[in-house]
Protein backbone atom coordinates (compact mmCIF):
# COMPACT_ATOMS: atom_id res chain seq x y z
CA UNK A 1 0.00 0.00 0.00
CA UNK A 2 1.17 3.57 -0.81
CA UNK A 3 0.55 7.04 0.46
CA UNK A 4 -0.18 10.15 -1.72
CA UNK A 5 3.74 11.50 -0.50
CA UNK A 6 4.95 8.12 -1.85
CA UNK A 7 3.23 8.27 -5.88
CA UNK A 8 4.09 12.16 -5.94
CA UNK A 9 7.53 10.72 -5.30
CA UNK A 10 6.95 8.33 -8.13
CA UNK A 11 6.10 11.28 -10.62
CA UNK A 12 9.30 13.22 -9.25
CA UNK A 13 11.36 10.78 -9.62
CA UNK A 14 10.62 9.97 -13.05
CA UNK A 15 11.07 13.30 -14.08
CA UNK A 16 13.98 13.55 -12.68
CA UNK A 17 12.89 16.67 -10.39
CA UNK A 18 13.55 17.11 -6.20
CA UNK A 19 10.84 19.59 -5.63
CA UNK A 20 6.98 19.31 -6.13
CA UNK A 21 6.60 22.19 -8.62
CA UNK A 22 4.15 24.50 -8.60
CA UNK A 23 1.37 23.27 -10.61
CA UNK A 24 1.32 19.68 -8.76
CA UNK A 25 0.10 19.57 -5.19
CA UNK A 26 -1.26 16.98 -2.69
CA UNK A 27 -4.78 18.51 -1.32
CA UNK A 28 -6.01 15.90 0.52
CA UNK A 29 -2.94 13.49 2.15
CA UNK A 30 -3.63 9.49 2.18
CA UNK A 31 -2.43 6.11 3.34
CA UNK A 32 -2.94 2.48 2.72
CA UNK A 33 -3.70 3.49 -1.20
CA UNK A 34 -3.95 -0.13 -3.47
CA UNK A 35 -7.14 1.76 -5.63
CA UNK A 36 -6.77 5.40 -7.47
CA UNK A 37 -9.05 6.77 -9.98
CA UNK A 38 -6.78 8.62 -12.55
CA UNK A 39 -8.14 11.47 -14.95
CA UNK A 40 -6.37 14.34 -17.02
CA UNK A 41 -8.79 16.63 -15.31
CA UNK A 42 -11.29 15.94 -12.53
CA UNK A 43 -13.96 17.94 -10.87
CA UNK A 44 -15.72 17.55 -7.78
CA UNK A 45 -18.00 15.16 -9.39
CA UNK A 46 -15.57 12.71 -10.54
CA UNK A 47 -14.04 13.07 -6.34
CA UNK A 48 -17.73 12.03 -5.41
CA UNK A 49 -17.93 9.30 -7.98
CA UNK A 50 -14.64 8.14 -6.66
CA UNK A 51 -15.95 7.79 -2.93
CA UNK A 52 -19.13 6.31 -3.75
CA UNK A 53 -17.03 3.87 -5.99
CA UNK A 54 -15.07 2.63 -3.15
CA UNK A 55 -11.32 4.46 -4.31
CA UNK A 56 -8.43 5.05 -2.30
CA UNK A 57 -7.52 8.33 -4.21
CA UNK A 58 -7.96 10.11 -6.94
CA UNK A 59 -4.84 11.25 -9.55
CA UNK A 60 -5.45 14.68 -11.55
CA UNK A 61 -2.94 15.40 -14.33
CA UNK A 62 -3.92 19.19 -14.71
CA UNK A 63 -4.33 21.43 -11.75
CA UNK A 64 -7.87 22.38 -10.61
CA UNK A 65 -9.43 25.38 -12.05
CA UNK A 66 -8.81 26.46 -7.86
CA UNK A 67 -5.58 25.34 -6.97
CA UNK A 68 -4.24 26.15 -3.83
CA UNK A 69 -0.75 26.53 -5.62
CA UNK A 70 0.82 29.61 -7.85
CA UNK A 71 1.25 27.59 -10.94
CA UNK A 72 1.84 30.17 -12.84
CA UNK A 73 5.35 29.96 -11.76
CA UNK A 74 5.93 26.65 -13.96
CA UNK A 75 5.55 28.97 -16.86
CA UNK A 76 8.67 30.06 -15.95
CA UNK A 77 10.17 27.31 -17.21
CA UNK A 78 9.90 28.55 -20.73
CA UNK A 79 12.73 30.97 -19.61
CA UNK A 80 15.29 27.79 -19.21
CA UNK A 81 13.83 25.91 -22.31
CA UNK A 82 14.77 28.81 -24.30
CA UNK A 83 18.04 29.36 -22.71
CA UNK A 84 18.83 25.93 -23.49
CA UNK A 85 17.83 26.12 -27.27
CA UNK A 86 20.56 29.28 -27.60
CA UNK A 87 18.46 31.79 -26.91
CA UNK A 88 19.75 34.68 -24.54
CA UNK A 89 18.53 34.99 -21.10
CA UNK A 90 17.59 38.71 -21.54
CA UNK A 91 15.33 37.65 -24.67
CA UNK A 92 13.96 34.46 -23.24
CA UNK A 93 12.90 36.67 -19.34
CA UNK A 94 11.47 39.23 -22.33
CA UNK A 95 8.98 36.61 -23.54
CA UNK A 96 7.71 35.12 -20.56
CA UNK A 97 7.35 37.63 -17.95
CA UNK A 98 4.79 39.91 -19.64
CA UNK A 99 2.07 36.63 -19.30
CA UNK A 100 3.67 35.03 -16.23
CA UNK A 101 2.75 38.12 -14.79
CA UNK A 102 -0.92 38.08 -16.09
CA UNK A 103 -1.06 34.25 -14.27
CA UNK A 104 -0.11 35.97 -11.24
CA UNK A 105 -2.28 38.64 -11.13
CA UNK A 106 -4.74 35.95 -11.83
CA UNK A 107 -3.81 33.86 -8.96
CA UNK A 108 -5.31 36.45 -6.47
CA UNK A 109 -8.81 36.24 -7.73
CA UNK A 110 -9.43 32.02 -7.14
CA UNK A 111 -10.87 30.50 -4.78
CA UNK A 112 -8.10 28.11 -3.82
CA UNK A 113 -9.55 25.88 -1.27
CA UNK A 114 -12.43 25.10 -3.36
CA UNK A 115 -11.54 21.38 -4.37
CA UNK A 116 -9.46 20.50 -1.24
CA UNK A 117 -12.48 21.18 0.79
CA UNK A 118 -14.53 19.02 -0.85
CA UNK A 119 -11.70 16.39 -0.80
CA UNK A 120 -11.83 16.74 3.10
CA UNK A 121 -15.88 16.88 3.08
CA UNK A 122 -15.33 13.38 1.36
CA UNK A 123 -12.63 12.05 3.18
CA UNK A 124 -11.38 11.43 -0.43
CA UNK A 125 -7.22 11.86 -0.72
CA UNK A 126 -6.40 13.70 -3.84
CA UNK A 127 -3.82 15.18 -5.73
CA UNK A 128 -2.94 16.50 -9.10
CA UNK A 129 0.34 15.50 -11.26
CA UNK A 130 1.06 17.93 -13.71
CA UNK A 131 4.70 19.59 -15.16
CA UNK A 132 6.90 15.99 -13.93
CA UNK A 133 4.96 13.90 -16.26
CA UNK A 134 4.73 17.04 -18.71
CA UNK A 135 8.57 16.90 -18.85
CA UNK A 136 8.65 13.31 -19.21
CA UNK A 137 6.74 13.72 -22.00
CA UNK A 138 8.49 16.79 -23.33
CA UNK A 139 11.95 14.64 -23.20
CA UNK A 140 10.05 11.65 -25.08
CA UNK A 141 9.27 13.56 -27.97
CA UNK A 142 12.38 15.18 -27.78
CA UNK A 143 14.25 12.27 -28.27
CA UNK A 144 12.11 11.21 -30.71
CA UNK A 145 12.49 14.33 -32.89
CA UNK A 146 16.26 13.99 -32.34
CA UNK A 147 16.56 10.95 -32.99
CA UNK A 148 14.70 11.57 -36.60
CA UNK A 149 16.83 14.53 -37.23
CA UNK A 150 20.04 12.29 -36.01
CA UNK A 151 19.07 9.63 -39.06
CA UNK A 152 18.16 11.86 -41.62
CA UNK A 153 19.97 15.71 -41.81
CA UNK A 154 18.02 15.79 -44.52
CA UNK A 155 14.96 15.68 -42.79
CA UNK A 156 11.68 17.20 -43.77
CA UNK A 157 8.36 18.59 -41.49
CA UNK A 158 6.73 15.28 -42.81
CA UNK A 159 9.67 13.20 -41.52
CA UNK A 160 9.29 14.27 -38.28
CA UNK A 161 5.36 13.74 -37.72
CA UNK A 162 6.24 10.51 -39.36
CA UNK A 163 8.61 9.96 -36.42
CA UNK A 164 6.10 11.56 -34.17
CA UNK A 165 3.37 9.26 -35.09
CA UNK A 166 5.24 5.86 -34.76
CA UNK A 167 4.89 6.96 -30.56
CA UNK A 168 1.65 4.95 -29.36
CA UNK A 169 -0.23 7.84 -27.85
CA UNK A 170 -0.50 9.76 -31.55
CA UNK A 171 -1.23 6.15 -33.41
CA UNK A 172 -4.06 6.25 -31.28
CA UNK A 173 -4.88 9.78 -31.37
CA UNK A 174 -8.57 11.51 -31.88
CA UNK A 175 -6.37 14.58 -33.25
CA UNK A 176 -3.16 14.52 -35.40
CA UNK A 177 -0.33 16.69 -35.37
CA UNK A 178 -0.62 19.57 -37.87
CA UNK A 179 1.86 21.51 -39.63
CA UNK A 180 0.73 24.73 -38.88
CA UNK A 181 3.26 26.60 -40.29
CA UNK A 182 5.24 25.18 -42.95
CA UNK A 183 5.07 22.31 -45.74
CA UNK A 184 5.59 19.01 -45.44
CA UNK A 185 8.32 18.58 -47.93
CA UNK A 186 9.90 21.62 -46.39
CA UNK A 187 13.47 20.97 -44.26
CA UNK A 188 12.92 20.44 -40.41
CA UNK A 189 16.47 22.10 -39.13
CA UNK A 190 16.33 22.07 -35.67
CA UNK A 191 12.95 21.28 -33.48
CA UNK A 192 12.45 22.82 -30.03
CA UNK A 193 9.91 20.52 -28.20
CA UNK A 194 8.33 23.53 -26.16
CA UNK A 195 6.31 21.44 -23.50
CA UNK A 196 6.18 21.08 -19.83
CA UNK A 197 6.00 24.88 -18.82
CA UNK A 198 2.59 24.84 -17.73
CA UNK A 199 0.88 26.21 -21.25
CA UNK A 200 2.11 27.01 -24.44
CA UNK A 201 4.33 29.99 -24.96
CA UNK A 202 1.83 31.34 -27.63
CA UNK A 203 3.42 33.96 -29.84
CA UNK A 204 5.75 35.37 -27.62
CA UNK A 205 7.49 32.34 -26.80
CA UNK A 206 7.79 31.03 -30.59
CA UNK A 207 8.71 34.13 -32.11
CA UNK A 208 11.46 34.44 -29.61
CA UNK A 209 13.22 30.80 -30.90
CA UNK A 210 12.42 32.05 -34.68
CA UNK A 211 14.04 35.63 -34.16
CA UNK A 212 17.32 33.51 -32.87
CA UNK A 213 17.71 30.87 -35.16
CA UNK A 214 15.46 28.10 -34.00
CA UNK A 215 13.54 27.56 -37.36
CA UNK A 216 10.91 24.70 -36.01
CA UNK A 217 9.06 24.81 -32.94
CA UNK A 218 6.69 22.46 -31.45
CA UNK A 219 3.83 23.37 -29.50
CA UNK A 220 0.74 20.99 -28.16
CA UNK A 221 -1.56 23.54 -28.40
CA UNK A 222 -1.87 27.30 -29.55
CA UNK A 223 -4.21 29.88 -29.31
CA UNK A 224 -5.81 30.76 -32.61
CA UNK A 225 -5.08 34.47 -32.46
CA UNK A 226 -1.64 34.04 -31.86
CA UNK A 227 -1.11 31.44 -34.56
CA UNK A 228 -2.47 34.08 -37.08
CA UNK A 229 -0.07 36.84 -35.87
CA UNK A 230 2.67 34.05 -36.21
CA UNK A 231 1.70 33.21 -39.61
CA UNK A 232 1.07 36.58 -40.88
CA UNK A 233 5.02 37.51 -39.62
CA UNK A 234 5.80 33.90 -40.90
CA UNK A 235 9.31 33.83 -39.51
CA UNK A 236 9.08 29.79 -38.78
CA UNK A 237 7.86 26.49 -38.94
CA UNK A 238 5.63 25.45 -36.44
CA UNK A 239 4.36 21.68 -35.24
CA UNK A 240 1.25 21.83 -33.66
CA UNK A 241 1.04 18.08 -32.15
CA UNK A 242 -1.93 17.96 -29.65
CA UNK A 243 -2.93 18.62 -26.76
CA UNK A 244 -4.12 15.19 -24.84
CA UNK A 245 -2.52 13.07 -27.08
CA UNK A 246 0.97 14.63 -25.88
CA UNK A 247 -0.48 14.45 -22.41
CA UNK A 248 -0.35 11.32 -22.33
CA UNK A 249 3.17 10.69 -23.81
CA UNK A 250 4.24 11.24 -20.18
CA UNK A 251 1.04 9.76 -18.28
CA UNK A 252 1.29 6.84 -19.66
CA UNK A 253 4.07 5.76 -18.74
CA UNK A 254 3.14 6.85 -15.03
CA UNK A 255 0.73 4.69 -15.32
CA UNK A 256 2.37 1.38 -16.37
CA UNK A 257 4.98 2.26 -13.28
CA UNK A 258 2.03 2.67 -10.75
CA UNK A 259 0.45 -0.59 -11.99
CA UNK A 260 3.96 -2.37 -11.64
CA UNK A 261 4.25 -1.14 -8.11
CA UNK A 262 1.15 -3.00 -7.13
CA UNK A 263 -1.54 -0.15 -7.47
CA UNK A 264 -4.81 -1.13 -9.17
CA UNK A 265 -5.38 2.41 -11.24
CA UNK A 266 -8.73 3.01 -13.07
CA UNK A 267 -8.09 5.76 -16.06
CA UNK A 268 -10.83 8.31 -16.98
CA UNK A 269 -11.22 11.25 -18.75
CA UNK A 270 -8.58 11.29 -22.02
CA UNK A 271 -6.05 8.76 -20.58
CA UNK A 272 -7.05 4.88 -21.89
Amino acid sequence: MFTTEAIMQMALDLAGMREIPGDSAIYYPGQEIKKVLFGIDISTAELALAKQLGYDAVIAHHPPQTQAIPAWKVYLRHIDLLVQAGVPREAAEAAVGPRAESMAAGFQSANHDHYPSIARLLDMPFLNIHCPLDELGRRIMQQCVDNCLAANSCATLGDVVDALNALPEFKSATTKIQIAMGDAKAPAGRVVVAHGALTNGGYAVANAYFEHGLPTVLYIHIPYPDLQRLRTEAKGQLLISGHISSDLVGINPFVQKLRVSGIEVTTISGIR
